[in-house]
């Protein structure tokens, strides 16, 4: 525990740090205490803690210690902006999601509710990761899509169907227009379904449509599983016939993400199931926008994120809070692709292209084209007549 004496230490004037040793981490949280005192405690446990051995004058904070450098306190609320050196953690995705929500911010005494709102890191941080590989650019030359969003579908229905009846699907969407047909995130290596059946399925399916288009096509084969599984899966996906992976980094954990980024030779998406979980509650958890942040960080090419509209409960202001985090510099990573998205259909897609501003993004649309009236197929080319009603951007 922190003594009154001691709040300086846990404070600092951000024009007196050295930049490029820390991490910005910006936190709400409620308290009944002193505002400065709950903010020095929430340093003090997420770094030094106890900062010296007894009967020892030595002071390991000037080197070690998380340091507030702005604060605003409001009726209990407090808005605080955290220097924390990424000494303490290192260029370690576990260790830096432990240090910043963790025991220490989490279970810190006087604070109580609390939020992790957003991250920032120094280029000397960002130059230990690699980031995406291909990004939006890299992507593009792939798939060969110019000056319009990438059209995406979730093979529907999304659980139950067996690889012949998957891919027949499939194929029907690459035909009509479709850009990527992919696996929903909860869709793996099942055994009504094993993955390698299903992308060797897909994989003919894929190679037949891009025959008949003349255009490059994508089967996205969900491989989230267990850790010690997805080099193997990587591999099996790949080799039968899938031309990108996703999984669930929150599911199997940031660091997969990256371990996966580093064997890969195809694009990477990162889903973001799990992300409501932990930051749906306004005044606790993470905020969907740090996990964006991490998924980039970690190398995910393509990153998909609760989008517009009432399904998700999601405002305008945190989806495109998430856009702007795939797309905003961040030293040495490239740009992801977002793909924002939640029971969209060709009928919404001026809507989306509208307030993303921009055509690099992933519009993606489960039902919209496997649930058409007239089949995939149909509900592919609908996309493209609806992209035809957009005004440039």
């Amino acid at each position: 525990m922190i003594e009154t004496q001691d709040i300086p230490g846990f404070f600092a004037d951000r024009t007196t740090l050295d930049l490029s040793r820390y991490v910005m981490l910006r936190y709400r949280f409620e308290t009944d205490a002193d505002p400065k005192f709950a903010a020095a405690s929430l340093c003090s446990e997420q770094s030094t803690a106890q900062w010296h051995r007894p009967g020892s004058t030595e002071d390991l904070r000037p080197q070690f210690a998380a340091k507030v450098v702005a604060l605003n306190a409001k009726s209990g609320v407090v808005d605080v902006t955290i220097a924390h050196p990424w000494e303490n953690f290192g260029a370690k995705l576990p260790n830096l999601i432990a240090a910043v929500a963790g025991e220490g911010a989490f279970y810190a005494p006087m604070v109580k509710a609390i939020k992790l709102m957003d991250i920032e890191f120094p280029d000397a941080y960002l130059k230990q990761f690699e980031g995406p590989q291909f990004g939006i650019k890299g992507s593009r030359d792939i798939f060969k899509i110019e000056g319009r969003p990438f059209f995406i579908g979730v093979v529907k229905p999304n659980l139950g169907l067996p690889p012949e009846q998957f891919a027949e699907l499939a194929y029907e969407s690459w035909v009509g227009g479709l850009d990527i047909a992919k696996d929903d995130e909860m869709l793996g290596d099942m055994t009504w379904s094993p993955l390698a059946d299903r992308a060797r399925a897909a994989g003919l399916a894929r190679r037949r449509a891009e025959k008949e288009t003349g255009t490059p096509k994508c089967y996205l084969a969900c491989i989230s599983d267990e850790v010690y599984d997805l080099p193997s899966l990587y591999k099996t996906a790949v080799e039968n016939g899938a031309n990108a992976v996703m999984i669930n980094p929150i599911c199997t954990g940031i660091s997969a993400a990256r371990q996966l980024r580093r064997i890969s030779e195809v694009p990477v998406m990162g889903h973001f199931a799990g992300v409501a979980v932990s930051g749906r509650v306004s005044n606790f958890g993470v905020a969907s926008v740090v996990w964006t942040k991490l998924m980039r960080l970690a190398g995910c090419d393509w990153i998909g994120i609760a989008g517009f509209g009432p399904r998700m409960q999601c405002s305008d202001e945190e989806v495109m809070a998430n856009v702007r985090a795939c797309w905003e510099p961040m030293g040495n990573i490239a740009q992801a692709l977002p793909i924002p998205g939640g029971s969209d259909t060709a009928e919404t897609l001026p809507m989306v292209a509208q307030k993303v501003g921009s055509p690099d993004f992933g519009f993606i649309s489960g039902r919209g084209v496997f649930g058409h009236e007239q089949g995939p197929r149909a509900g592919a080319t609908s996309l493209h007549q609806a992209w035809k009603n957009v005004a440039p951007i």
